[in-house]
């Protein structure tokens, strides 16, 4: 049955393979973003809870968008098992350096699909992608600000916890 819809479809295997690795790192970065959210919230930083609460539901609609766009396709969409994700994070910082860091490997991964649609010539998957390369430019400064502002910001003063939880929720109103 695998031939015969590979045969009604446009998406090449590689580029599959790829989108499917794709859609892991986006359901990944969703729960990830998840307990990043609980961790603050069981430490009192509520603002920045709701900030990345959004940004895991934000996380999982981009791991749907490519799920779905693997269907779409003729390709086999496949469902992500569950990793599992870190729980306890040293300080907010931490929260934000890891959150960077995810959001470079989520940048690698979509640049590698880009690529591979320049190779096979894959003209509807690099226009599909290219909706991501802009989305992860906006991720990435987002991170970023928000660990500038650690350097703006005393997070062992007395107020400087109360202040970046407030201006690091500011960060995802500004989008």
């Amino acid at each position: 049955m695998k031939d015969l819809l590979r045969t009604n479809s446009s998406l090449h295997e590689g580029i599959e393979k790829l989108l499917n690795i794709q859609a892991k790192i986006e359901s990944d970065a969703s729960n990830k973003y998840l307990a990043m959210a609980a961790w603050l919230d069981r430490n009192g930083f509520a603002n920045t809870a709701d900030y990345l609460y959004k940004q895991a539901e934000e996380e999982r609609e981009h791991f749907l968008k490519v799920f779905k766009y693997i269907t779409e396709m003729g390709g086999i969409a496949v469902t992500p098992t569950v990793s599992e994700v870190q729980q306890e994070f040293r300080s907010m910082k931490e929260v934000f350096e890891i959150a960077l860091q995810n959001e470079i490997t989520v940048t690698n991964a979509v640049n590698k699909i880009v690529a591979k649609c320049r190779t096979e010539n894959d003209y509807a998957t690099e226009e599909f992608m290219m909706w991501y390369v802009k989305e992860q430019r906006e991720e990435e400064k987002n991170a970023r600000r928000a660990l500038e502002l650690f350097e703006l910001i005393d997070e062992n003063s007395g107020s400087g916890k109360f202040e970046l939880d407030k201006e690091i929720a500011k960060i995802g109103a500004i989008e």
